[in-house]
Order: structure tokens, then C-alpha cells, then sequence
């Protein structure tokens, strides 16, 4: 009998190491959707592919929805990375004791908005934004949480006008991302809107927009943006250093392929601290906590 209780108690051990095997983590990121899904599915899947090979571990990207799920993700632990706005990076690590913003492209030191109008409104490039902007009726953001779709572009028209959007106009969108925010001004649904620059620069090079339809008539000034941000437990899950080894990666990236997915120079290092304007700019207009 004792000789069974031992056995019995040794393949229970064995069974309970077995399943505590560190080697089939896998390492899952997501992103913030800012632009259609075959754009990300290209620019993530060869980040993926990337990092696997670097880190030796299992590497998922994991799509989601809206910036809401993308920070839901990251808070949940069902991913442990994520490419953020400025403003949907501060949101996650405010829920997220430990996260670090750790990478960021060299472009996102100093990134901007468009607005952009419908050619119909007769509006015109200008260096400063002023009532003729306001008078056709209609305006459109980008995602609810996008920094450079919603977040700067609400705050530069609060420090213009004085106002809320939503006083400013008759009808306030919000597209969800800014290939559609370019798209419902081309078409006339919005008579003007704010969109991510480089997602415009992309789609006219790439004659997806109608320059006789849709123009850009203001651009913000520049502000801190995208970024990599990874929860505080990643060691704790895969090991000491693997931070460190997840940072290093990132900012090793020299494939022209993976850079110009996104597109981005090259990656530097990045930090909480250079979000603090992000931050402090949500905190002033009432953002900081939204959805």
C-alpha cells in the first residue's frame, strides 16, 4: 500500500512539471486598428515572423477590433505587447501597474494630423485654422481613442475656437479609422475631418485618393505618437531578461520590408515619460479615462 501512495504521489509531481513547461508560452502582441485589415495583417504578420525568430519563442499577433479592445486586450493579459497611439499607450498603462513603453519609430518623436476637406466646400490650404473652418457643417474624427484622428486634432480646435466639437458643428463622426476618415470626406458624407498624415501620404502614393475631391488644408503641430509598450510581468512569464530581449529586437529592426510596413525610419528607444504631454493633454480635454 505505501509502495502505491509513493507512486501515486511521484506521477503527480512529474504531471504537475510537465504542465508548468515554460517552453510553449507563446509571446502575443496586438495592435490599435488605425487603417483596413490587410494593411495590419501585412505590417504585424512579418513582425511576428520577426521576433520568433529572434526571441525563440512562439510569436502571435493577435487583431482586434477598436483602440478600446486593443487596451482591453493588453489589460486582460491576453496580449502581453502592444503598438499604441500616444493616448490608447497612456490609457493601457494607466490600467497596467509595471507596463513600459520601450520602442518607437524615429517619426514618432514628431508626428502629426491633416484636416482634411471636401474640395466642394471650397476651402483652402492655410497656416492657421480660422472661422471658415468651421462654417461647413459637418466633421468627421477618426477612432474614438486615436490620438492623432481625435485626441490633437479636439484639442487644437478647442484652442482655436474655444468650444467643443460638437458646437462647433452640426454633425461629429467618428469614422474608426483613417483610411475610412479619408474615404467619407472624398465622398462628401463629411465635409472635413482629421486624419493621421502618414496614412494619408500612403494612400495618395498609392492613388487611393482623388486629389479633385479631397485636400488638406491644415496640419497640426507636432507631438509624440506610436510606440511598443509590454506589460510589467513579461519577465516573470518568460523568463529573466526577456524585456530587454524583446526591446533589443525592436530597435534592431534594419529590414527594409518590416520598416516600410509601417512606414517607419528606424525604431528608437522610447519611455513613459515621453507620453507625459499625451497624457497631460487628455487629462485637460476629458479623455484620459474614455473608452
Amino acid at each position: 500500500m505505501r509502495f502505491k501512495i509513493l507512486a501515486a504521489l511521484l506521477a503527480a509531481v512529474l504531471l504537475s512539471a510537465c504542465s508548468e513547461e515554460p517552453d510553449t508560452a507563446t509571446f502575443t502582441f496586438t495592435a490599435i486598428p488605425d487603417q483596413d485589415e490587410s494593411q495590419l495583417q501585412k505590417r504585424f504578420g512579418v513582425v511576428a515572423l520577426y521576433l520568433e525568430d529572434q526571441l525563440g519563442v512562439p510569436v502571435k499577433y493577435v487583431p482586434v477590433k477598436s483602440y478600446a479592445a486593443a487596451v482591453t486586450s493588453f489589460r486582460n493579459d491576453e496580449v502581453q505587447m502592444a503598438w499604441f497611439g500616444g493616448l490608447s499607450g497612456v490609457q493601457a498603462r494607466r490600467l497596467v501597474p509595471g507596463s513600459q513603453a520601450i520602442a518607437q519609430g524615429q517619426e514618432d518623436t514628431a508626428f502629426k494630423s491633416y484636416f482634411i476637406a471636401n474640395t466642394a466646400t471650397g476651402l483652402e490650404a492655410t497656416d492657421t485654422l480660422t472661422e471658415a473652418f468651421i462654417t461647413p457643417s459637418s466633421f468627421t474624427f477618426g477612432s474614438k481613442g486615436s490620438t492623432s484622428g481625435r485626441l490633437m486634432p479636439e484639442f487644437y480646435l478647442r484652442e482655436t475656437f474655444n468650444k467643443a466639437p460638437q458646437e462647433l458643428f452640426e454633425k461629429v463622426g467618428f469614422s474608426g479609422d483613417h483610411s475610412r476618415t479619408i474615404a467619407l470626406v472624398q465622398t462628401g458624407a463629411y465635409a472635413t475631418g482629421a486624419v493621421n498624415y502618414q496614412v494619408w501620404e500612403r494612400e495618395l502614393e498609392e492613388g487611393k485618393i482623388d486629389p479633385t475631391k479631397v485636400k488638406v488644408i491644415w496640419e497640426t503641430p507636432t507631438y509624440p505618437d506610436y510606440h511598443w509598450t509590454i506589460r510589467g510581468d513579461l519577465d516573470a512569464k518568460f523568463g529573466e531578461g526577456f524585456s530587454q530581449r524583446v526591446t533589443e529586437a525592436l530597435l534592431a529592426i534594419e529590414d527594409p520590408e518590416l520598416l516600410n510596413a509601417f512606414p517607419r525610419e528606424k525604431f528608437i528607444p522610447a519611455s513613459n515619460a515621453d507620453y507625459a504631454p499625451i497624457e497631460a493633454t487628455a487629462q485637460n480635454i476629458g479623455l484620459l479615462d474614455a473608452p
